[in-house]
């Protein structure tokens, strides 16, 4: 029975600029023999499964919140411009979203609220959020009533005067996690917009369940409205 030369090719995440991920191609040699048995067929399986296993933890770990956060130059007022979502449930209501108004007020003891303001079929509609700090700052957790269960959010990136890309439920869940696009206006720069897109793709978001949704009509309302 004669060796034959062979080839492993693994592509594992790793840090890039600032939160972004990049790909690594590694290549390594092995031998194996010819023809291959069941049992080593098996074992190059569960190998491969192991390893996609593990680069996923790895990447769950690796994401941190913006370097030096700095939550008082962060709050105020943000426009959601982008939304990764795979749920099953939001997937009939992807082409009904629209850009929406958030407002960032800080607490003395370094906890957030925010508030929010969608367009929705019933109307513009507001909602409030409490986040708690934690030991990390960037990094906040929120009870949610719609899944019955603490989440955390975490701040990736951010220039705080026009951009900020944060990511909700940091372990990939497809029900769970979002990554969304904030701006300081309800326009950003496409290189913005494309940062965000490479982001969620690195997260395991499908192409189609990352949106760059149009702008709402008159929400919330104007004064004079």
């Amino acid at each position: 029975m004669s060796l034959q030369r062979g080839f492993e090719s693994t592509w594992i995440t790793t840090r890039s600029r600032g939160p972004f991920l990049q790909l690594i191609h590694l290549t390594s040699v092995h031998y194996i023999r010819s023809p291959a048995p069941l049992h080593a067929t098996m074992r190059t399986a569960v190998v491969a499964v192991a390893m996609v296993m593990l680069c996923t933890s790895m990447a769950s770990r690796d994401v941190r919140p913006q370097r030096d956060f700095n939550l008082q130059r962060f709050a105020g007022r943000w426009y959601r411009v982008g939304l990764a979502y795979d749920s099953a449930s939001f997937v009939p209501y992807r082409d009904k979203l629209k850009v929406s108004l958030g407002v960032v007020t800080t607490q003395a003891n370094g906890n957030v609220n925010l508030t929010m303001w969608d367009a929705t079929p019933a109307g513009c509609q507001s909602k409030m959020y409490y986040y708690e700090k934690t030991n990390l700052p960037g990094q906040f957790t929120y009870f949610s009533t719609r899944h019955n269960m603490v989440k955390d959010i975490t701040v990736v990136d951010t220039n705080y005067s026009e951009y900020a890309v944060v990511l909700k439920h940091k372990v990939f869940h497809r029900e769970y996690t979002q990554v969304a696009l904030y701006g300081r206006t309800p326009r950003v720069r496409v290189d913005v917009i494309q940062k965000f897109k490479a982001f969620a793709l690195s997260r395991g978001f499908p192409r189609e369940a990352i949106l760059t949704p149009p702008l709402a009509d008159n929400c919330p309302p104007s004064p004079s409205g």
